[in-house]
């Protein structure tokens, strides 16, 4: 089975993702996205993006990358890597990245496909989204939303022209 390896997140304009281990914002339709988008697939997360939700994530096959040995939790699979996280995800046709900042600049060169939102406001924080690299992926769809009267968000969608195998999820 070949998959198609999906990085999603939500980040600033200034590609803030989080601070103290905390999302910054919070926005249903971007959950729910989320939601639908990462249901029934795996999804690979570092130690402390796990560490910052409240459980595993339900319907979905959670995938801890750490460099603690003796890390432990009920409901997920801990791995070393990148790599051997990705060898327990072969029959998924869709794994995905879901961060944080650490992880995505680790895989932001092997993805297949992101699915970002973007919210258009500077935040300040300490993870970051990395640069997408302008040469390998290509937008295929973006669609923006108002979030209130000074804020607004856009779903972005973009593969990798080389590896691209049809059109992005609609919103």
């Amino acid at each position: 089975m070949t998959n198609e390896l999906t990085i999603i997140a939500a980040a600033s304009i200034n590609n803030v993702i989080g601070n103290n281990n905390k999302l910054i914002w919070h926005i249903p339709k971007d959950l729910i996205r989320f939601k639908e988008l990462t249901s029934n697939h795996a999804v690979i997360m570092g130690r402390k993006t796990f560490e910052s939700l409240p459980y595993p994530l339900p319907n979905r096959l959670n995938i801890v990358v750490t460099r603690n040995t003796n890390y432990n939790n009920d409901g997920i699979i801990v791995c070393k890597s990148i790599e051997e996280g990705l060898s327990h995800c072969k029959n998924d046709s869709q794994p995905f990245i879901i961060g944080g900042g650490e992880i995505y600049t680790q895989t932001i060169d092997i993805a297949d496909k992101i699915e970002l939102t973007r919210v258009y406001k500077n935040y300040d924080g300490d993870a970051y989204f990395p640069e997408i690299p302008e040469e390998k992926f290509k937008l295929i769809k973006e669609e923006t939303n108002e979030i209130n009267d000074d804020e607004k968000l856009s779903l972005i969608h973009i593969s990798e022209p080389t590896r691209r195998r049809g059109i992005s999820y609609a919103v």
